[in-house]
């Protein structure tokens, strides 16, 4: 039976021929990578010294042809800013002749403008976007600005619910180059007064036409009529009969045919009565006479003659009792040291007797 003493020994002569096999292999692994590196130096140094070889030579050429490139460069450089300085010289001059002659007028696009300033033609614009204080577009490639109290007849809240809208403007500033400014009130103002003038020239004195009572004033009614005009029919011509009150006889709202009696400064001057048959007069039945009357001009009788006032002087007398009058005028006048503004004083000594 073998005891545990001797497997021990026996176990651990195992592991130091173990350990000695291992440690030659490690050298000998050792041997190997050492000659490897040894190998792979040589090759990177002889490879690194033809690459730098390589190298040289490229740098050699490149050397050789820059050199002559930033010659060729140099040539062309001084050439152009030859050219250029000239170029300058001459921009220069034509800058100073175009100083001197002021600002172009022939200018077409600004010229439109001025004369769409002078004209109020309406145009047609795309607002592009929405600004403080207003909205801008481009006109003929001019940015043209719209403030938001000339974007519509009454106040806008919201801008941007115009960006992208078509709308028709009229031109209220052109100051070039920069400053055009357009307005849409404007413009929708003047297309209601073209429509107006167009209504109202269908208004000519004498036409009858019908209507319906807008407002009722104690002076008289205005009529609306049906082509969109309002005219006045005054008390006096709503009838033949006296009205107190145009209430009395109209409201609001009826139905009414009526006269054009005159058109003055764009107002409108109605009758209703006109087209009324005039009632007749009666006939006055001649007074009686009474006593005490004045006799009628064929019953009178000659006329009396004129009370005798005297003779009137003959001219020439009259002109010798001027004369007279004139010479007895004296003026009493005494040298006292003082002045006096007095009537009395002033008067003093004036002969008024003839």
């Amino acid at each position: 039976m073998i005891e545990a003493t001797e497997i021990k020994e026996v176990i651990t002569e195992k592991a130091e021929e173990l350990k000695e096999a291992a440690a030659e292999k490690v050298e000998t692994v050792k041997e190997a990578v050492a000659e490897k590196a040894e190998e792979a130096v040589e090759t990177v140094a002889e490879k690194a010294e033809a690459v730098k070889e390589e190298a040289s030579e490229k740098v050699e050429e490149a050397k050789e042809a820059g050199a002559e490139t930033v010659e060729a460069v140099k040539e062309a450089v001084a050439e152009n800013t030859e050219k250029a300085e000239e170029t300058m010289a001459d921009f220069a001059e034509q800058l100073e002749e175009t100083l001197k002659q002021g600002p172009p007028e022939d200018d077409p696009v600004w010229a439109r403008f001025a004369d769409l300033l002078e004209s109020k033609e309406p145009i047609t614009v795309k607002i592009e976007n929405a600004v403080k204080g207003g909205v801008v577009t481009l006109v003929d490639g001019i940015r043209a600005f719209i403030p938001a109290s000339k974007l519509a007849n009454n106040r806008v809240e919201n801008l941007e619910e115009y960006k992208g809208k078509e709308v028709e403007a009229i031109v209220i500033t052109a100051e070039k180059p920069k400053k055009l400014v357009l307005s849409v009130r404007d413009a929708l103002r003047k297309k209601k007064e073209e429509e107006r003038a167009a209504r109202l020239a269908e208004c000519v004195e004498g036409a009858v036409m019908e209507g319906t009572v807008d407002s009722v004033m104690d002076y008289g009614a205005f009529i609306k009529l049906d082509n969109g005009v309002s005219g006045l029919l005054h008390v006096s011509q709503i009838s033949y009969n006296r009205v107190e009150k145009p209430s009395d006889v109209l409201n609001k709202g009826d139905r009414i045919t009526v006269k054009i009696i005159a058109v003055k400064d764009g107002k409108i001057s109605l009758s209703k009565k006109a087209l009324e048959p005039a009632p007749e007069r009666p006939e006055r039945a001649p007074r009686e006479r009474r006593e005490g009357d004045r006799p009628e001009r064929g019953e009178r009788g000659e006329r009396a003659p004129r009370r005798d006032r005297g003779e009137r002087p003959e001219r020439g007398e009259r002109g010798e009792r001027r004369e007279r009058r004139e010479k007895e005028e004296v003026f009493n006048y005494k040298e006292t040291g003082k002045a006096s503004t007095s009537l009395g004083d002033l008067l003093n000594g004036l002969n008024l007797d003839e």
